[in-house]
């Protein structure tokens, strides 16, 4: 199958949407000089004898007769056959095939054992994965098509599997770009504790019912009909502004249609049941201990409403990759990653062009980090992550006033409810479910940029309870927009100190503890880090629940949490401290 289409921002090709560089102009790239054509449904055998299934997207035409060229592999358990739908989904994330391929790129689309007619069993970012991963990489270097230098691509579960290659070390994987990755399952599927259930259910539920579909549905004619109506210019472009919370919306919608149980709900059952705490089974699925072996240029990022589920790997994972040569950050405003995933292609060929076509592009030009401000709206720079910042400390005043001065000691509180209590209404007597504090309006901006930590004294009537924090920029016209939020279940506060850095507790989430019932207890909550300017007349607000399942209740991309399920009656005291990183 040939193709003729061409993505990019020049006349007659198809735009893509987001933004496409962290603000700056490149030399050099890759012009789209090349035809596609495509070989679909390729056995790539693995070494345990399992095989893989791939389609094979190669330049063509007469420019590309008799050459080879670098490859750019995007593995995930999503469909591969629909990656260039155009639906916004949240597993439409290989990249643009018709960006890459004119441009002198084989763009080889793969799918996880288990899923999309691959062999063997789905196994969620295990060891098997992981090999597998080295294998494919090595699959492609070796094809008469490819010139033996190999990156990969794709955000999400797409990033993921370009790390876990990555802490393989096949030796032809030359460089990453694993924007949006997830590099530790536990820090992604349970929030310290708290299981991430509005996410983790229905992903594992859509993945089954994905991966039942055969290869004849996906590349049926409704689907082919589909995709032109996708692909038309004007509803593509609306689709430049749909968020995370869209997805999520979209996968709760087919937790009714059944599935095969085999592995998905055995996945979940291990997930959310068998394995509660850190153990054996989430240290698989960690890559944060294995990133000191990644020896090849790696660029990271992220947009920063991803608080739930990518942003915290983002920074975890620059910290652990000691050993790479080269390492940048790039962090994207509001709907810098969207669906399909089409931003940022530009910064990825200047990437691509020099570390695989040795193309002097000027990409390494500059600072290592480079972020949107957002309030200021404007890029900003630095050496390394976090940028130098002071530390401010607010107290949570008695009075619901977030301040500098604590003011008279004293405490607030606030209840949470299990279920199955037989209530027919809530009490007028009852005590909020939340708790909230704001800053009086600020006289100058002040911007927040890195680590943020709430360090909270309270009280608990149960042996157990949740702690979940909302940080969030209120406007002078009383808007209130979310900024970043952290969570801890009470009986794993343990702090490991020797694992962490001043603003970022490292939480091992291993050893429950129970919570001594009516006595206050020093708790260090790590909010995910992030950045904001609080201009002039905002106010800066930081709300506190035990429960996020009321949809009134502030949650980011409304990623809500399985209850603890106790009743406990909560009390903040006034000598918590929410600690900010402010810019010097």
């Amino acid at each position: 199958m040939t193709s003729t289409s061409v993505s990019g921002f020049e006349p007659g090709q198809r735009t893509l949407n987001g933004p496409q560089t962290t603000g700056r102009d490149y030399r050099n790239l890759s012009r789209p000089d090349h035809r596609i054509t495509t070989d679909t449904n390729i056995a790539v055998p693995m070494r345990d004898g399992v095989t893989l299934l791939a389609d094979v997207h190669r330049p063509d035409g007469p420019s590309a007769q008799g050459a080879r060229f670098p490859a750019l592999i995007a593995v995930s358990p999503y469909p591969r056959q629909i990656q260039d739908l155009g639906a916004p989904a949240g597993f439409i994330e290989a990249g643009a095939t018709d960006f890459w391929v004119p441009r002198g790129y084989t763009h080889v689309i793969a799918n996880l054992r288990g899923t999309g007619g691959s062999g063997g069993t789905f196994g969620f970012f295990d060891g098997q994965e992981r090999r597998d991963l080295y294998d494919l990489v090595e699959w492609v270097a070796a094809q008469p098509w490819c010139d033996g230098n190999v990156g990969m691509i794709g955000i999400s579960y797409f990033a993921m599997t370009q790390l876990e290659a990555a802490v393989e070390r096949p030796p032809h994987l030359k460089a990453i770009f694993p924007v949006a990755v997830t590099a530790d399952l536990y820090e992604g599927a349970v929030h310290h504790g708290l299981l991430s259930a509005s996410f983790i259910t229905p992903f594992l539920s859509m993945l089954g019912l994905t991966a039942a579909r055969s290869d004849t549905f996906w590349r049926s004619r409704p689907m082919g009909a589909a995709r032109w109506v996708l692909n038309t210019p004007r509803l593509h472009h609306k689709f430049a502004t749909m968020n995370g919370e869209a997805a999520v919306t979209m996968m709760r919608g087919l937790l009714k249609l059944p599935h095969d149980p085999h592995p998905w709900d055995e996945l979940w059952l291990d997930a959310a049941v068998k394995h509660p705490t850190r153990d054996a089974w989430w240290d698989e699925r960690n890559l944060l201990p294995m990133l000191e072996k990644v020896d090849i240029p790696v660029y990271l990022g992220c947009d920063w409403q991803n608080v739930p589920l990518h942003l915290p790997s983002t920074f975890t994972s620059y910290a652990g990759l000691t050993n790479s040569p080269c390492v940048r950050i790039g962090m994207l405003g509001e709907y810098g990653l969207t669906w399909p995933w089409e931003s940022l292609h530009i910064e990825a060929l200047a990437w691509y062009d020099h570390w695989l076509k040795g193309r002097d592009t000027g990409i390494l030009d500059g600072p290592a980090v480079r972020y949107v401000l957002p309030g200021a709206d404007e890029w900003r720079m630095c050496e390394s992550w976090p940028p130098a910042s002071t530390v401010r400390e607010l107290a949570l005043r008695a009075d619901g006033i977030l301040d500098d001065d604590e003011g008279s000691p004293g405490a607030c509180e606030f209840m949470a409810l299990g279920g199955g209590l037989g209530r027919a209404k809530p009490s007028p007597i009852d005590p909020p479910s939340a708790l909230t504090w704001i800053s009086r309006p600020l006289t100058a901006p002040v911007e927040v940029v890195g680590d943020i930590e709430l360090r909270l004294t309270a009280s608990a009537t149960a042996a157990d309870t949740a702690w979940i924090v909302t940080l969030s920029d209120v406007s002078p016209d009383g808007e209130t927009e979310p900024v970043t939020a952290g969570w801890l279940r009470a009986s794993l506060r343990e702090v490991d100190e020797t694992g962490s850095r001043p603003g970022a507790p490292m939480l091992p989430c291993r050893r429950p503890q129970a919570v001594p019932v009516g006595d206050d207890v020093d708790y260090r909550i790590p909010l995910v880090p992030n950045a904001r300017r609080f201009d002039t007349g905002h106010r800066i607000q930081i709300t506190i629940t035990s429960d996020d399942q009321d949809p009134d209740t502030p949650a980011i991309m409304n990623f809500r949490h399985a209850s603890v399920g106790t009743s406990s009656l909560n009390i903040v005291r006034s000598s918590s401290r929410l600690v900010l990183p402010i810019l010097t």
